[in-house]
């Protein structure tokens, strides 16, 4: 598991580090600088004619250590103080000292020049407010150079906790940052200014995160391959589980499709489609694989038995919003027993009628929304949910007892009691139709062969996204379509399956 803090969590972390563990801060210090000057030569960065760009906080402490170590090692370097100075922290002016004390000089103009490597050190993880006046045009001409760009912990500008950018950022080719990424390096446009991400050990100790409920994290590879269910030799269909897609329209059997077909490529072993008479042909056409059953008009005792058949259900992908598909909603919520996966349209109906859900008693129940229903379910705007996604969705998870999947451009999935987990693969050839009923497929299938909702997610969202990753490699940014991520999805698996077999 690897840790993904806020600026709240770093500064809890740095502070028990120094008052309890007993490491001075001016140690710590010390261990980032000598970290980032480590990283510049190994990345045989043009170090010929650096400038450091300080702010008056610890950030801008690390810069100056930085730059006394440059210039102890022969490289001329020039430092441009930014920040009010009779604000700085001690440590900052312990630093200015010493690279005093060596011959180094501190200008209080940035002026712009031919560097070969531009430091920012302005702000860091603390900074909370919209970046204005003197500190905006310096960034500005900062990122006008034709520099390597380097960040000391963060780029200034960006918010530790969300990714946003506080009026303007600094765009880096490469962060080095302390001791665990932080959430804001890994959320978009975050992920974007942060460039090439490095993460070093400077003995800050994280060990209370481990019961912070508030803390995100993100898995290697060899979680994720634990979570995989077991395919025992001893085995038929029906030890991998029935699932029942209540999915497809008129005109939208294509959504059911890719419900049913990305369940068995997960590794379901039964796989019953329950949809509109007109979609039974091409459904068998397509899918010969699926038990295809079909409706004309909403049957409340079929629907029964086809709860009672099922080991999990997948409803709303493509099924529309009309008064057949909210009765086969409301029936579903309020008689399944068996886990069940909310997408798409069925989303939509709940955001107008919150009372199935009140009256729902699912041990397991996962909801798939991207940004735009979430925000219908909630009644925010999208940019709110932004701003705050990681509280609101804990939040929602807790309030409605569900394991919530927020699909974004970094999805982020909460339970309620466990630690959010944010999802890093993926990409943007994969902002296509269609793709979201693959996921809801995907993660479907895991809740049929055992797995809470949370590993369901967790598990799901991570191979959803390397299909995609895999499908860029073949097809190219622009070209990827949902039936792609099918067509890749065993790649994903076999990934895992070959790396585990590696390990045994």
């Amino acid at each position: 598991m690897q840790y993904l803090v806020n600026s709240a969590q770093m500064k809890c972390a740095d502070a028990y580090t120094i008052q309890e563990i007993g490491t001075p801060s001016m140690e710590l210090m010390e261990r980032a600088a000598e970290s980032c000057v480590q990283v510049m030569e190994d990345e045989r960065l043009d170090l010929s004619k650096p400038c450091i760009v300080c702010g008056s906080g610890n950030n801008g402490g690390d810069g100056l250590a930085i730059a006394r170590l440059l210039l102890q090692k022969g490289y001329p370097s020039e430092v441009c103080f930014i920040g009010n100075e009779s604000r700085c922290t001690r440590e900052t002016r312990l630093q200015m000292q010493k690279l005093r004390e060596i011959g180094g000089r501190i200008s209080n103009e940035y002026k712009e020049d031919e560097y070969s490597i531009i430091i920012d050190a302005i702000f860091g993880v603390g900074l909370g407010r919209k970046i204005e006046g003197h500190y905006l045009t310096v960034i500005e001409q900062m990122n006008r150079t034709d520099a390597v760009k380097f960040a000391v912990d963060m780029p200034s500008g960006i918010s530790a906790d969300t990714g946003n950018i506080l009026g303007i950022a600094f765009h880096a080719d490469i962060t080095v940052t302390f001791q665990l990424e932080k959430l804001g390096l890994v959320l978009y446009p975050g992920k974007e200014y942060a460039g090439k991400v490095v993460t070093t050990d400077i003995g800050i100790h994280t060990d209370r995160l481990v019961s912070d409920i508030t803390a995100a994290y993100t898995c290697q590879k060899k979680e994720y391959q634990k979570m995989l269910p077991a395919r025992r030799p001893d085995s038929n269909k029906g030890t991998y589980g029935k699932l029942l897609v209540i999915a497809g329209s008129k005109g939208m059997s294509g959504a059911a499709y890719l419900n049913a077909k990305a369940a068995y490529l997960a590794g379901t072993g039964l796989v019953r489609i329950y949809t509109p008479e007109e979609n039974r042909v091409i459904l068998q056409q397509q899918l010969p694989e699926a038990i295809i059953t079909t409706y004309t008009k909403f049957d409340e005792e079929e629907a029964g038995q086809l709860l009672e058949w099922a080991d999990a259900v997948c409803i709303g992908s493509g099924i529309g919003t009309k008064e057949t598909a909210g009765r086969l909603l409301k029936k579903v919520l309020a008689d399944v027993k068996v886990p069940c996966l909310v997408d798409a349209d069925g989303l939509n109906i709940l955001a107008k009628h919150h009372e199935y859900l009140e009256q729902a008693d699912i041990d397991r129940l996962v909801l798939t929304p991207h940004m735009k229903e979430m925000s219908r379910l909630l009644g925010q705007n999208v940019e709110d949910i932004k701003e705050q996604r990681m509280e609101i969705l804990r939040e929602y998870a807790e309030r409605i007892r569900c394991t919530c999947v927020l699909k974004d451009s970094r999805t982020v999935t909460a339970s309620p009691g466990i630690q959010s987990y944010v999802n890093l693969s993926g990409n943007a050839a994969m902002a296509k139709a269609g793709s979201g009923d693959v996921l809801a497929g995907v993660i479907a299938a895991f809740l049929a062969q055992g797995l809470s909702g949370h590993e369901a997610a967790v598990l799901g969202t991570y191979l959803h996204g390397r299909a995609g990753d895999y499908a860029r490699a073949s097809r190219g940014s622009y070209s990827v379509l949902a039936g792609d991520l099918l067509l890749f999805l065993s790649e994903t698996f076999k990934e895992l399956e070959e790396e585990q077999c590696e390990m045994l």
